[in-house]
């Protein structure tokens, strides 16, 4: 698999969740952290967390396991590091406060629709 078939795969799994407004980040051109960045949000904090457990297990099921995960289960924001892909899960406020998407403008913004195609 590749690493647009994990974001793919991951990209399915928080629309399972509900999850909202997903991003993808081509970052690859202009950072060695990662490829791709997945940026998405959930309504509550059990939202969140279910989004990270079904990204987790979709990952895993597929062999994908991750570097690092960082937040707690209380938590607001859930980094998720698979290496090539990073997954950011956030609730709506702190998704507004960390404006990710202003951060990482120099990188490609990809529909998520596109990737499923």
């Amino acid at each position: 698999m590749t690493n647009l078939d994990m974001t793919k795969l991951a990209i399915e799994a928080l629309e399972e969740k509900q999850g909202r407004d997903i991003k993808v980040i081509d970052i690859h051109d202009v950072s060695v952290i990662a490829d791709y960045f997945i940026i998405a949000n959930g309504t509550n904090q059990n939202q969140v967390q279910a989004m990270v457990d079904n990204v987790e297990e979709k990952l895993g099921r597929a062999g994908f396991v991750p570097k690092q995960i960082e937040g707690a289960r209380s938590s607001s924001w859930v980094l998720m590091d698979y290496g090539d892909l990073i997954v950011h899960i956030f609730d709506e406020e702190n998704r507004l406060f960390y404006d990710l998407e202003r951060i990482w403008r120099d990188g490609k913004v990809m529909d998520p629709e596109d990737l499923q195609g």
